[in-house]
């Protein structure tokens, strides 16, 4: 084992889960953030952070020159399996089209056209995208095939993936929409995707998900599929209240889905219900770093860059924190309502327009998107972590906020690896 020494960090945000303040859920201790600090890397984990005056001796040293250093981003919620552009949709939008369910279709069409070596490809560059931005965790979603033969497809894509270390979550969403063939017969495609679809899909994925929402799948509709998606030993997540008070809060809260994303259109009873299951203990899961999937809190996911997109209403973030519900920050790269996979872009949004502190909005980014992933090896730099690192060409981690669109991403680090 070879171990790496990095001093000169400006700050280091380290959001030990260990020295989290009850009082302040959502926010940051002042002890998890570290001045004049150190780190040490070994074997791709985090082996000490602590004052560069107290730092240990490693195989290697390097001095980062007074950069802030927070942990790499954790993109909870991305849809990067798809062919086709839908710039036209989106001007259209601009010029003052309302954004619906349907459009969805039009990638549907593109992406069953791909051959699996193109679409391969495009998802490749869209990771190196997101790694670039600092993103060093992404899960991602079929769910533009829908057909048995498609949603196959993409799922053995992801899962190829996920095996080789370019992803690290898989999620089977082939009730994302209703696809044309099937237009009047709701109910028999529902059927198809908790039947034979999900039994070709599951072997591959981690999760399942659902577009509860109008003109795409009811709440009754959605509850089949998540359902049947535990059955099959997949964990629950739920696309929920973007375009209305669609009942996708209740639904993931009483089901205890790992995350509720959109978020869009609240009531107080919606924000009651996620506050009080964010007291749900997590417990150990199926692999090295992973937490149940059917255990902890159901983690309210905002996705700034899609509400800037449609022109919707910003998620009301800053109520979530208030109720006492776990919130964390998607950056929803699509290619029809959010086609980007800046995170720092989203931080920014999160601070500058949504009223979350800088600290509030680096959790969710971070710590709250491992929860919505049920992760504890990622999402922080305390010991024993995975060594993801985001390294910031700035002396402190305000500027993301400061200097909104500047690229700040000064080096990335991935499993201890630095990324290209």
């Amino acid at each position: 084992m070879t171990s790496t020494l990095l001093t000169g960090i400006s700050e280091l945000w380290t959001l030990d889960p260990a020295l989290d303040d009850p009082a302040r859920p959502g926010g940051v201790a002042e002890e998890q953030v570290l001045r004049d600090a150190a780190l040490v890397i070994e074997d791709g984990t985090i082996a000490w952070t602590g004052p560069t005056a107290q730092a240990p001796s490693a195989d290697h040293a390097e001095d980062l020159g007074g950069r802030a250093v927070l942990p790499g981003w954790v993109d909870s919620h991305s849809h990067l399996v798809f062919d086709g552009d839908r710039a036209a949709e989106f001007e259209a939008r601009m010029a003052g089209r309302a954004y619906q369910a349907g459009g969805i279709g039009v990638t549907t069409e593109a992406t069953r056209a791909a051959s699996p070596q193109r679409l391969t490809a495009l998802v490749r560059a869209r990771i190196a995208e997101a790694v670039a931005g600092g993103t060093t965790t992404l899960e991602t979603k079929t769910g533009y095939g829908l057909t048995v033969e498609h949603e196959l497809e993409a799922a053995r894509l992801v899962s190829a993936l996920v095996a080789a270390g370019e992803l690290d979550e898989g999620t089977f969403l082939g009730a994302h929409l209703v696809p044309g063939e099937f237009a009047g017969r709701a109910e028999e495609y529902v059927d198809l995707v908790t039947g034979e679809m999900l039994a070709a899909v599951a072997p591959h994925v981690r999760w399942i998900d659902v577009f509860c929402e109008e003109g795409a799948f009811d709440p009754a509709q959605s509850e089949r599929v998540l359902r049947a998606g535990a059955a099959a030993g997949l964990g629950l997540r739920v696309h929920g209240n973007q375009l209305g008070r669609s009942g996708g809060v209740e639904l993931a809260a009483t089901l205890g889905a790992a995350s509720v994303d959109h978020l869009n259109h609240l009531s107080s009873a919606d924000l009651e219900a996620l506050a009080a299951t964010a007291s749900r203990p997590t417990a150990a899961g199926d692999g090295p770093g992973r937490l149940a999937v059917d255990q902890g809190p159901t983690v309210a996911t905002v996705l700034p860059a899609c509400d800037l997109s449609t022109r919707a209403p910003l998620a009301p973030a800053r109520d979530l924190l208030d109720a006492g519900a776990q919130i964390a920050i998607g950056s929803n790269c699509n290619p029809g309502t959010s086609y980007t996979s800046a995170m720092s872009f989203c931080v920014a949004t999160a601070v500058l327009q949504m009223h979350l502190s800088l600290d509030e909005a680096l959790r969710a980014a971070t710590r709250g998107g491992a929860l919505a992933l049920r992760r504890s090896d990622v999402g922080h730099l305390a010991v024993g972590a995975r060594a993801d690192l985001h390294v910031l060409d700035a002396p402190a981690a305000i500027h993301l906020a400061y200097r909104p669109g500047m690229p700040l991403t000064h080096r990335v680090v991935r499993a201890g690896i630095p990324q290209s």
